[in-house]
């Protein structure tokens, strides 16, 4: 029997555990951590746009404040979206454990650990590529504060990340640092482990769709072998593909629905912040440090958007070789009552299935690249309105 929390979901298990958005064992003190760890998120937040309150609003400012400010409202978005859908995720995961418990055969139980493996290898890349960014982030963050700690003289020097907390900023230099870091570090790892816990997720949806088409494979070379028993059979093999390719499309859905809304602020605060971050970029007067860190946010945002979309693409695309499957097959070999059991396969393939994003677009590479150019368009928008000024 194949145990998914141990053997498949044990990297994306600890990641969650860190910053307590595993959905079981959710004990009071694991509430608390929740509460801790997404109440210093908001702070930095909170505290970067209230540089409003005290400081001139330029367009200059703006910009800079809303480009940081919208990527840790980002982090926040899917730290949050976890929280609130502990039940949804715990659900999800009982669902996908109970198709895996009732796989028996050894090819089928060899497809879900190929696809098990395949995310585990992504899950680690994707942890090594946020450990990087993560130390860049810290590391052009805390770079002024040092500066400041090291050589007074040196105090003039703003930091890349516009932040007022109504104290004296020199004074409590190494607190507001640390806040900064904290909050980095929290951000990131939600980031991160929330995005590889619903690639691994899908994955496995992606193995079951895998599954389908080996059964029907399997179901035709039954028939090949002649006999009203291995009929039967076949007719039962046809019967467990379309069990486990519903069950397939009926899973991944469930997950993707229930966090509709939280995909729909994400790619709201997405789109802002990919856009102020793209004209910090093209208004880069040398200030090296600012022009790395909008760059390293553009890179993680569009990284995040491409891989997500992909992901899904992957599902369709599942989705789409089952019916190729099942059009390739010998199927004009089979008795009639079984040709029409596959002809109603074939005009379902007839309608895609796509996963919903927010509830207003379908993932897919073509909606990622779509995203993109918004985002693109925006500055454009943005820059030309400041090059009039």
């Amino acid at each position: 029997m194949i145990c998914l929390e141990t053997q498949h979901f044990n990297i994306n298990r600890m990641l969650l555990l860190i910053i307590g958005l595993w959905p079981y064992q959710r004990t009071p003190l694991v509430e608390f951590q929740l509460i801790l760890l997404l109440g210093t998120l908001l702070t930095f937040i909170i505290f970067q746009l209230t540089t409003f309150l005290t400081l001139e609003c330029t367009p200059d400012l703006i910009f800079k404040v809303l480009s940081s400010a919208f990527f840790f409202i980002c982090l926040a978005i899917k730290y949050n979206s976890f929280w609130i859908n502990a039940d949804v995720l715990r659900n999800s995961l009982k669902q996908l454990q109970d198709v895996c418990n009732e796989i028996e055969d050894k090819n089928e139980i060899a497809i879900i650990k190929k696809y098990g493996s395949k995310a585990k290898r992504i899950t680690i890349i994707l942890i090594l590529v946020g450990i990087c960014c993560q130390l860049i982030l810290i590391l052009l963050t805390t770079w002024p504060y040092i500066l400041i700690i090291i050589n007074k003289s040196q105090s003039h020097f703003s930091p890349y990340i516009v932040t007022e907390y109504f104290i004296d900023q020199e004074k409590y230099s190494f607190l507001i640092m640390l806040h900064e870091e904290v909050a980095i570090l929290i951000g990131s790892l939600a980031m991160v482990a929330t995005g590889t816990m619903l690639i691994t997720y899908l994955q496995h949806t992606s193995a079951m769709f895998s599954i389908a088409c080996y059964r029907i494979e399997q179901a035709i070379d039954i028939l090949q072998k002649g006999g009203f028993k291995n009929e039967q059979m076949s007719c039962k093999e046809i019967i467990r593909a379309v069990n486990i390719h519903c069950k397939a499309m009926t899973i991944s859905n469930f997950l993707i629905s229930n966090f509709e809304g939280s995909f729909f602020f994400l790619i709201a605060a997405g789109m802002v912040c990919l856009s102020c971050n793209l004209l910090r970029i093209a208004s880069f007067i040398n200030n090296i440090g600012q022009f790395i860190l909008s760059l390293i946010m553009l890179i993680i945002l569009y990284v995040y958007l491409f891989l997500s979309n992909y992901t899904a693409q992957q599902i369709t695309d599942h989705n789409e070789y089952v019916f190729a499957t099942v059009y390739n097959v010998r199927w004009y070999v089979a008795p009639i009552y079984i040709q029409k059991m596959i002809l109603f396969l074939l005009q379902r393939g007839t309608i895609s299935f796509n996963l919903i994003l927010g509830g207003i677009f379908v993932a897919s590479m073509q909606s990622a690249a779509s995203l993109a150019s918004t985002s693109i368009s925006y500055f454009t928008v943005l820059y030309s309105t400041r090059q009039e000024k």
